[in-house]
């Protein structure tokens, strides 16, 4: 491979793979933007809803940049997070098995939402060391079908890539969904042993919220996730 013909060679792949990845990225950020009304609609009729019961149950949507959104659902917060990259489901994926991607392989390449679950006390009061649990993960192509990766209703209930159009009635349902699944996610308390010791620099430091690490589950692993849990 040299001078000329190496140098179309890699044109090709750069005019082919390049301008693929340019289109999923720019489809992944439209859908985000889209998403983020969606999800601020929701907070707004839980908020109304709410506040007609019990005011002290905080509901709240915040806009934090073109790449992050948070929903506040009283002690929990969804915390929304588009990647910057574009992913390509691995070779060993079942999918690829499908006429689907077999017909146009480009469509096994996907913007990727990250949906993520942290106490809200653990950004109000910088508790830095406190940890959050990734509960879902939305795959999005660039002809706008999508899935979605995740726990209980999460991970079957959208799951058909192939028939499945990423709509906002869609992103109402997986919203929805996510809230649900945090909102029966219980703070456990922690073993004792494990908070036993307590250093003076952690007790110094209580009003900064830099104590003792705080989650709903310590040695939780997404993997390991059951409805049990």
């Amino acid at each position: 491979m040299e001078g000329k013909n190496g140098q179309d060679l890699i044109f090709n792949v750069v005019e082919d793979r390049c301008v693929l990845k340019q289109d999923v990225f720019n489809n992944i950020i439209l859908n985000f933007k889209i998403l983020k009304n969606v999800l601020k609609d929701v907070g707004d009729e839980l908020r109304d809803k709410m506040a007609d019961v019990d005011d002290r149950v905080i509901i709240e949507y915040k806009d934090v940049d073109d790449f992050e959104a948070h929903l506040r659902i009283g002690g929990d917060i969804l915390i929304f997070h588009m990647h910057t990259n574009v992913f390509k489901f691995d070779d060993n994926n079942a999918l690829w098995k499908t006429s689907y991607f077999k017909d146009n392989t480009n469509r096994g390449f996907c913007g990727i939402i990250n949906i993520y679950n942290f106490l809200a006390d653990s950004y109000k009061f910088n508790r830095v060391n406190d940890v959050g649990y990734l509960i879902a993960r939305i795959f999005i192509n660039n002809e706008n079908h999508y899935m979605v990766q995740g726990k209980r209703q999460l991970g079957f209930l959208y799951n058909d890539i192939i028939n499945s159009i990423i709509d906002k009635d869609s992103m109402q349902a997986i919203i929805e969904s996510a809230i649900l699944y945090a909102l029966d996610f219980d703070l456990f308390v922690p073993p004792y042993d494990q908070v036993k010791e307590v250093s003076v620099y952690e007790m110094q430091r209580v009003s900064e919220g830099l104590r003792m690490k705080t989650g709903k589950r310590l040695g939780f692993r997404f993997q390991a996730d059951t409805d049990e849990v």
